[in-house]
């Protein structure tokens, strides 16, 4: 419920559209309707969309509220001084409270954000080689889904997902997450089970759980052909969002110098995304990855020129 609440409300902006919205209306409603008392609710509501919209500009909000009270008082007729304090001290608490409730929104949401980047740290402090992956894959995994054209929410969840997609591995053992040679079949069924381990850190996390992230983590490395891991779903029962990271997280890892293996040329890395479409990755999400590099895209297309580019100034680190 909180997670939801705070997805909600999160956009202050908003709120200060709608009281301005809203104290209009109340004003435009007390002209027209002077001996009407029924309308006192707008009053009420706006100032809970400015104690929201203007949580973090106490000056504006104290203004407000008293420009509000004075507007309130004006159109009761034969108020006395005691009724003005009245309406100071009650609009003043709910707009104190609605900021104070905004507040805590803001500090669930950077503790969200905390805990995803401390995470990442942790695991990037064991494997310097893949130090940059996870921002990487974030940020194309993000780029294929607005090709897409998919919900802005749904973005930030690929962001989050694909920033913690490889968490798991930070219950790999070292000797295995960064040995120079090829894996032995045993080391590689013990790399496999890093989805699942990520998923088990991260379960308890409530709005993991409800926005999808949780999918990404355990999912994206399966197959549309069925063969991949750790469930081998196929196809469309593969959550979407899995499905762009797993795009991504393959174009990267070629694209990367490894432990193991140099970094792969760019042209033989997108030919190898082409050749398993619709077998190792979903048709439509390929298309719209390759769509990024397509030559008239490179030149018209900011979002392309500049994945290229932040990967090329990431190789040089």
């Amino acid at each position: 419920m909180l997670d939801r609440f705070v997805e909600k409300i999160g956009k202050y902006i908003y709120f200060r559209y709608g009281f301005f919205i809203l104290l209009s209306l109340s004003l435009f409603i007390s002209i027209v309707f002077p001996q009407n008392d029924n309308f006192f609710m707008l009053y009420i509501v706006s100032v809970i969309c400015l104690g929201i919209g203007f949580y973090n500009k106490p000056v504006f909000l104290v203004a407000f509220t008293v420009i509000v009270v004075c507007f309130r008082f004006s159109f009761v007729p034969k108020a006395g001084e005691s009724v003005f304090i009245a309406y100071l001290v009650t609009y003043f608490l709910i707009s104190f409270i609605s900021a104070g409730t905004m507040l805590y929104v803001q500090k669930v949401k950077k503790d969200s954000l905390d805990l995803t980047k401390t995470l990442i740290n942790a695991l990037d402090s064991r494997d310097t080689y893949t130090s940059n992956h996870s921002n990487n894959v974030s940020s194309y995994a993000v780029q294929i889904a607005e090709k897409m054209k998919l919900s802005k929410d749904l973005c930030n969840v690929i962001r989050t997902g694909g920033l913690l997609h490889d968490i798991g591995k930070i219950g790999i053992p070292e000797q295995i997450l960064t040995k120079p040679g090829r894996l032995s079949p045993e080391e590689y069924n013990i790399i496999k089970t890093h989805p699942v381990i990520g998923y088990e850190m991260l379960k308890h996390v409530d709005g993991f759980k409800k926005n999808g992230i949780l999918d990404i983590v355990l999912y994206h490395h399966e197959r549309c052909d069925g063969k991949g891991y750790p469930k081998g779903l196929k196809g469309s029962g593969i959550p979407l969002t899995a499905r762009i990271v797993g795009v991504a997280d393959a174009f990267d890892a070629m694209i990367s110098k490894r432990v193991y293996r140099n970094d792969l040329d760019l042209k033989f890395a997108l030919n190898e995304i082409r050749r398993n479409k619709g077998k190792q990755f979903d048709p439509e999400v390929v298309e719209a990855f390759l769509s990024i590099f397509e030559e008239k895209d490179i030149k018209e297309d900011h979002k392309a020129i500049k994945l290229i580019e932040s990967h090329q100034k990431t190789k040089t680190v």
